[in-house]
């Protein structure tokens, strides 16, 4: 039975760092109806989606939902286009990579508009940051911003009922060591997160995310658990 003081939010949940993280900031905010939202979209392999699962289920949300897109069907990036090899990563890179999923986290946050608008939530977090990332036009907040104008515009909650929905990065200024120093105090395992481009048994330590995460750990002062594993 949901109680009548429940405070609900959406959280786009990949089964990486900045994801697991966020799902446990919305926690922490008072969120206790928690609603995880998994895409499926073509990538090369499946890791990040099995991690995704454990997670949500670690933080005993009440509903995880896998939704299957095909943003694999017109190729262009090396996270899902098979004929293309992910290339290995550069921290300082000021290009953005050939792993950028194009308008990924639109589509996304479109998603999750519906989501939002069909149970009346208006909160949706995700885990973007400007700060410590790999370039893509995505995660910045000139873009997080104009889509909630256009989220509010476009639903019949935020149109209609006047309810505004927010879109919570609470990241979008913080370093990755910043992230990971406040995600431990929340008691978030990064043991069971996954953030390698490419998959398999263990991380392959060369990807933009590989990079990027240890780069944080290192700075945070801190070992990453996964390479424990």
């Amino acid at each position: 039975m949901i109680k009548s003081d429940s405070k609900k939010a959406i959280v786009l949940l990949s089964g990486g760092l900045d994801s697991a993280t966020a799902l446990y900031v919305a926690k922490s905010q008072g969120y206790n109806e928690l609603y995880a939202l998994t895409f499926e979209y073509g990538q090369k392999h499946r890791r990040e989606l099995e991690a995704a699962t454990g997670i949500a289920r670690a933080a005993g949300v009440r509903e995880h939902r896998v939704v299957q897109l095909t943003l694999n069907q017109w190729g262009h990036s090396s996270l899902t286009d098979v004929e293309r090899e992910i290339e290995d990563g550069a921290v300082e890179r000021t290009d953005i990579p050939a792993t950028y999923v194009p308008a990924r986290n639109m589509v996304f946050l479109a998603v999750a508009a519906s989501y939002a608008d069909a149970l009346e939530i208006t909160d949706i977090f995700i885990g973007v940051s400007e700060t410590d990332y790999s370039g893509y036009v995505d995660c910045r907040e000139t873009f997080i911003r104009a889509m909630e104008e256009a989220v509010n515009a476009g639903t019949m909650l935020g149109a209609e009922k006047k309810r505004r929905i927010t879109l919570h990065t609470p990241f979008m200024h913080l370093t990755k060591a910043e992230e990971i120093r406040w995600g431990l105090q929340l008691g978030v395992d990064y043991g069971a997160t996954w953030s390698c481009y490419r998959g398999g048994e263990k991380p392959c330590g060369s990807c933009d995310s590989c990079l990027l995460r240890a780069k944080a750990f290192k700075e945070a002062g801190i070992s990453d658990p996964i390479l424990s594993i």
